[in-house]
Order: C-alpha cells, then structure tokens, then sequence
C-alpha cells in the first residue's frame, strides 16, 4: 500500500521538521531551565526495539536524577523526578525530543510506543508483531489509554494500529492526542506513579 511504505515517512518528515520549528521556543526554554536544574544534564538517551526490533536510542528530557540507594539501585522514579522535570512532563513536553528521532527516521509521528528492550523476550509471538511498524511519538494505545490500561490492552491496541495503519486512522489519533493532552486525561495511573513493569503475558 502506498501510504504505509511512502506517504507515512513523507508526512513525518514534514510534520516532525515543521513541529521542531514552531516548538524551537519552547525546546530552548525548557533546555536552559533542566541544564540549570540537572547542572549540564539536559537529555537522556536510552536504548529502544524499533522497525523489526532494531535497536536505537531515543531521546527525551532528563526529568529525574540518577540518585541511587545504598546498594547502588535507583532510587524511585518520585523520589528522582526534578522540580522542573515534574513540569516537563506535566506539560507533555518531555516527549518533543522524540521529533529529531522521527526526522532521523528511527520513529515515526503515529505508531506503538518504543518499549524496553529487556521486554523483547517476554513477547508472543503475535506480541512482538507491534514491531512490523515504525514505533511512534504517540499511537492508538496512547488515546485509549495509555498507562491506565493494562498491558495486554495496550498490545491488542498496538496490534490493531499495525493491522489497520491507514492515513484516516492516523489523522484520528493526532486529534486524540491533541484532545488528551488539553484535557490531561489517560495521562497515568497516577499522578506520580507511571506504567508498571511488563512481566509477561499470563
């Protein structure tokens, strides 16, 4: 189909080069006030499973510390979450980073969120298929959502986007994200509690 192999990366290309434009003030801003808070620490790189499991390293705001306990584990995300970096993501703003990852062509604007990679060998079969896309800023199971589903949920919704990628149901999910980020909703489970570990299917 034509837009699944070349109008989705047209789109992202444009979109992420336009949204990187327009959001410029705002990455500058809240660049200065995490490297004054986080003393230099301004991104935070991490490992991802992308097209067909390849990895790559997707970048956000830093919005924790990397204080650890006496054993040398890390402390819990809300005990490590800055001051600003509880506004970054309050405000949604942590994942706009994540455009220079769609303009480099690791990720694209709409797909299934980029998991851990230590959760590669926990998928079925039919669960490691979420990577037959391009994974995304933000997705189907984000607007249905998101952290407050569980994780079976939120694969059967990844499924379903990789199953029916259309540029209609695309267009769908960019207007539900603009509408859940307006009105905070399916944001998390909590207010400082985020998506539990995946475990495995049972």
């Amino acid at each position: 189909m034509f837009y699944p192999k070349y109008g989705k990366r047209f789109i992202d290309l444009i979109g992420s080069l336009l949204l990187l434009i327009v959001s410029l003030p705002i990455l500058l801003i809240t660049s200065f006030f995490l490297f004054a808070q986080n003393k230099g620490g301004v991104f935070y790189y991490q490992k991802r499973p992308g097209f067909k499991e390849k990895p790559f390293y997707i970048i956000k705001f830093k919005t924790m510390t990397d204080q650890k306990d006496e054993k040398g584990n890390l402390l819990s995300n809300s005990e490590r979450i800055t001051t600003i970096g509880r506004w970054v993501r309050k405000l949604s703003l942590d994942e706009l980073p994540q455009l220079l990852n769609v303009l480099k062509g690791d990720m694209s604007l709409i797909g299934p969120r980029p998991l851990l990679m230590k959760y590669l060998p926990l998928y079925s079969d039919e669960q490691h298929q979420r990577h037959e896309v391009k994974p995304g800023i933000t997705g189907w199971a984000q607007v249905n959502g998101r952290n407050s589903i569980s994780w079976e949920e939120k694969f059967t919704l990844d499924l379903y986007y990789v199953d029916n990628v259309s540029f209609l149901l695309d267009v769908r999910i960019v207007g539900l994200t603009v509408l859940k980020i307006l009105k905070r909703e399916g944001i998390n489970q909590s207010d400082s509690q985020t998506m539990q570990p995946f475990k495995g299917t049972k």
